[in-house]
């Protein structure tokens, strides 16, 4: 942990930053799918809805926890413990409630009662923005007056929005901090943290979604985490350089200690959240591309995914432990069977579920044993439902999918188009609300739901 030079934050006023690019590449300065999105948000300038107030909106924001705070939910880890779904989709299935366009970008949704706020691209301006659950329609929008694209992945911001108090905390693909007013969008502070690390702009541009640990924003900034003050946005810790990815900071609590966990490169370090010290770390021993998040067993081990430029490698067991007030970290196995790349994997009844390139597959986590593979989903991506033992599949080309979430066998229960395009955005379920989008279109979907006492799902 290094400690910072502060400049300070930059005063709440949007139009400070740069227009900035990816160095290696040249971009339009609006795609087919920002021109349909900028059309459908006439006019700009969104009234408030007219039957909740400012007040009343700041007021529910500060007196409740968000239900989707941000990036693959409360734990970053995929879970929805709160809903049972129908997978009779035949007979039964998803409602669309709403769809509209929206600028490119491979963000997902932060959802608290009737609002959800995702980012996205709009010609040269790089936007937070607001929209109703209910129907869609706009609320408020922040820009940024700047604009990343590459090849591969397009144009637009990589990271999710995140929701704590009545403000929403947000990474930019070129380095810019926000921290706005939930209910008017309004700037409260921002910084530029690339500026504050003296980082590049990464290939694939700045992903890392915020975390938030009591009064700090942390945010991995091409592999180095930087903390800030979430009340006023000044430095509070610069974690130490090293290794790169795009992987986001991990709350987890290991042997009885909070700490902050990150996958960068071939390493993968914990530090203490108050003030950045490293508390552990581990080297694969190989170069690596860092981008999925690693998870913590029901025993206290972490799970972490490595990749190279090509695709996933595989999954690590690292056993952590603390003894006489030193941590000792040993790897357990490795295991090929489970190579996601940049497809989130989730932890069920000691198996692990995911992506082995495009197709699903399930790992034992006792030693990483294959224990089946099937269905082909491209670069999607998947939510666990742990109550009815069961992945919620969102495909690369924009189809959903019901799986079976146990280890015996492959088994798919439903299909369902929902959106059409490359979908590499994460999905979002609150209540019996399914929030899907890409860098084109987002739609919302009403799931058919089960009584409590349903019948379980047929073997």
């Amino acid at each position: 942990m290094a400690a910072a030079s502060d400049s300070g934050p930059v005063a709440a006023s949007p139009g400070h930053a740069t227009l900035t690019s990816s160095t290696k590449n040249t971009w339009p300065t609006e795609t087919a799918a920002e021109n349909l999105a900028r059309v459908a948000d006439r006019p700009a300038a969104v009234v408030p809805h007219p039957d909740r107030s400012t007040e009343a909106r700041v007021t529910d924001s500060t007196a409740r926890t968000a239900e989707w705070p941000g990036f693959r939910g409360a734990g970053r880890d995929g879970v929805v413990r709160s809903v049972r779904i129908s997978t009779e989709w035949s007979t039964s299935a998803p409602t669309e409630v709403w769809r509209r366009p929206v600028g490119p970008g491979w963000s997902s949704f932060a959802v608290d009662g009737d609002r959800i706020f995702t980012q996205e691209q709009r010609g040269d301006d790089e936007l937070v923005t607001c929209y109703r659950l209910d129907d869609g329609e706009p609320v408020w929008r922040h820009p940024d007056p700047v604009r990343f694209w590459e090849s591969n992945g397009g144009a637009g911001p990589r990271a999710t929005p995140t929701l704590h108090g009545n403000r929403v905390f947000t990474f930019g693909a070129t380095g810019l901090v926000n921290a706005l007013d939930r209910a008017t969008g309004a700037l409260v502070w921002t910084r530029n943290a690339a500026t504050d690390t003296a980082k590049e702009i990464p290939d694939w541009g700045f992903s890392s979604s915020p975390l938030v640990v009591e009064d700090l924003v942390i945010v991995a900034v091409a592999g180095q985490l930087m903390a800030y003050d979430s009340r006023d946005g000044q430095t509070r810790w610069k974690g130490e350089a090293g290794g790169g990815g795009y992987s986001s900071p991990h709350l987890a609590t290991i042997a009885g200690v909070p700490q902050v966990l990150l996958v960068r490169g071939g390493r993968t370090i914990s530090v203490a959240p108050a003030d950045g010290s490293l508390l552990w770390e581990h080297t694969a021993g190989e170069a690596a591309v860092a981008i999925v998040q690693p998870a913590v067993t029901a025993d206290g081990d972490v799970l972490i995914a490595t990749g190279d430029a090509m695709g996933g490698t595989g999954i690590r067991r690292l056993v952590v432990t603390r003894e006489a007030g030193k941590w000792i970290v040993q790897e357990r196995w490795m295991s090929p069977g489970l190579k996601p790349y940049f497809n989130h994997f989730v932890v069920h009844n000691g198996h692990a579920f995911g992506f082995d390139g495009g197709i699903l597959s399930s790992i034992d986590l006792r030693d990483g044993a294959r224990r089946w593979k099937g269905g082909r989903y491209g670069h999607g991506q998947l939510m666990l439902l742990p109550v009815q033992d069961l992945l919620l599949v969102l495909w690369e080309e924009g189809e959903l999918a019901l799986v079976s979430a146990t280890p015996d066998r492959f088994k798919e229960f439903a299909r369902f188009p929902a959106i059409e395009g490359k979908t590499w955005n994460h999905p979002t379920l609150v209540g019996d609300r399914l929030l899907v989008r890409n860098g084109q279109e987002m739609a919302a979907f009403k799931l058919p739901t089960l009584q409590p006492d349903a019948k379980p799902l047929a073997p």
